[in-house]
């Protein structure tokens, strides 16, 4: 039985997939303090223009320049697996597979966009990027990128991960990046937060704050910022994923996904993999796409799609997004790069309209998914990865009550094998499932009541 299907160099995707084109409902603009949409130049003092250009395109197709292909082709096109093993252990009728972005040199998808945002501040003339992590993942691939195109590289991390995960830390001190735990003293974003809450275990939304005031404030205008999810040109990046997937599928004769999934936190790796298929779904297609996330962060489903700062220190513009509040700071749960507040606004006005089917799962199922996923496959995955097969193995079972013959397709977004800590808790009998109090949430949601709220335009087709 074939189990790793495998793309060869000449067929990797050369254009990336821009969603924005296709949407059956537009996107809401984002919008400066004073409400009114900003214009692509107010952007300039964070990215480059060349960036900015991918953000605010609605062209269909974008062209991956060459010198950046020839960086991506050290682990793409990257495997697809049959998981037949799991598919055993299951006892379902559902053919599982799944895309293997754990290969890359940072362990996980995020190379996909930190390469080309590299690639474009160079061509820019830019000599160094400023970034937030939070489980490290991020963090880790662009100082890769940045140590290849000779770029400097300022990391803010997310404190409880920086504790929690000290080897994410060396991983990018290996590659030349500069890490730092988040809240710091060296932006004021960070000494206010710290004045205010001392022990804070600190949040993306905090980070970002950091990471884009020692961007703005460098004098001489060197320095840019650099995001790792949620943003348009990011989305577009990580669309490499899903089109090899289409081409290795098509390649061994499946012409039906029947569910696709995805972790999500700000978005990037599920896009990256259903945004292909949320195409064919706009075009007809029957498939269910399905962005997991945890109970203790419910952005997609349970919190509002609404205009808000992606922020703490409301450095950003207004997003058209659903966001938890840019006050949230999400409980220490381990899967560190799904605790941001927001969501990708592409990903918010998929909901919207209905083509995503968003899902919550609590922490112990998650981690229980992950141990039987690397006892049958092998592969020890990532906390954030581990929402994705938790969702896979509820549709296998659900195939096996139905029984029907299902074509299911996740993204293995990245490995565990720095993430331990979690695992040894888990095992310890250590984590608890936590859902946000509604009370909690409500307390969260006071510093966006006062924002311009977006329209939830949709065709009510899906």
């Amino acid at each position: 039985m074939l189990t790793r299907i495998i793309l060869t160099e000449d067929e990797i995707p050369r254009q990336w997939y821009n969603l924005a084109a296709d949407l059956p409902s537009p996107m809401q603009p984002p919008l400066g303090p004073d409400g009114n949409p900003i214009s692509p130049d107010m952007l300039a003092p964070v990215f480059p223009m060349n960036l900015i250009e991918q953000e605010v395109s609605q062209e269909r197709w974008i062209d991956i320049p060459e010198e950046v292909l020839e960086i991506l082709y050290r682990w793409r096109p990257s495997p697809l697996h049959r998981a037949t093993f799991l598919e055993k252990a299951l006892n379902t009728p559902a053919k599982i597979y799944y895309k293997n972005e754990s290969l890359s040199p940072a362990g996980s998808h995020k190379p996909n966009t930190a390469v080309p945002q590299a690639w474009y501040n160079k061509q820019f003339g830019i000599k160094k990027l400023t970034t937030e992590t939070g489980a490290g993942q991020w963090g880790s691939a662009l100082s890769f990128a940045c140590s290849l195109m000779g770029l400097e590289c300022k990391v803010f991390m997310v404190r409880i991960s920086f504790d929690q995960k000290p080897f994410r830390k060396i991983m990018m001190e290996t590659w030349g990046g500069n890490c730092v735990a988040s809240p710091s003293n060296e932006t004021q974003a960070g000494r206010d937060i710290l004045a205010k809450y001392p022990d804070t275990p600190g949040s993306l939304g905090i980070a970002i704050s950091e990471a884009i005031e020692a961007a703005v404030t460098d004098p001489t205008g060197q320095t840019r910022y650099s995001l790792g999810s949620v943003l348009n040109h990011v989305m577009l990046h990580q669309t490499i994923i899903g089109l090899e997937a289409k081409k290795q599928l098509k390649k061994i004769g499946e012409d039906k996904v029947d569910v696709v999934i995805g972790c999500a936190g700000g978005g990037s790796n599920f896009a990256g993999l259903s945004f292909p298929f949320v195409l064919d779904k706009i075009n007809g297609a029957q498939m269910e796409i399905i962005p997991v996330e945890p109970t203790s962060c419910p952005t997609m489903t349970r919190a509002p799609f609404a205009y808000d700062h992606g922020d703490t220190a409301k450095m950003t513009p207004l997003l058209p997004m659903h966001s938890l509040g840019h006050d949230f700071v999400p409980p220490p749960i381990h899967a560190g790069g799904l605790r941001y507040h927001g969501m990708s606004p592409l990903v918010s006005q998929a909901i919207v309209e209905g083509l995503l089917t968003p899902r919550a799962i609590p922490q112990v199922e998650c981690y229980d998914a992950a141990v039987k996923f690397a006892r049958t496959e092998g592969i020890i995955i990532a906390p954030e990865t581990s929402h994705a097969v938790a969702a896979a193995i509820q549709e296998a079972n659900k195939a096996k009550e139905e029984g029907k013959e299902k074509v299911i397709l996740f993204n293995l977004s990245g490995h565990g094998l720095m993430d331990l800590t979690g695992y040894d808790k888990f095992f310890a009998g250590e984590l608890q499932n936590h859902a946000l109090p509604e009370e909690e949430m409500a307390k969260s949601l006071e510093a966006i009541k006062d924002l311009p709220k977006p329209p939830l335009n949709k065709t009510g087709k899906w």
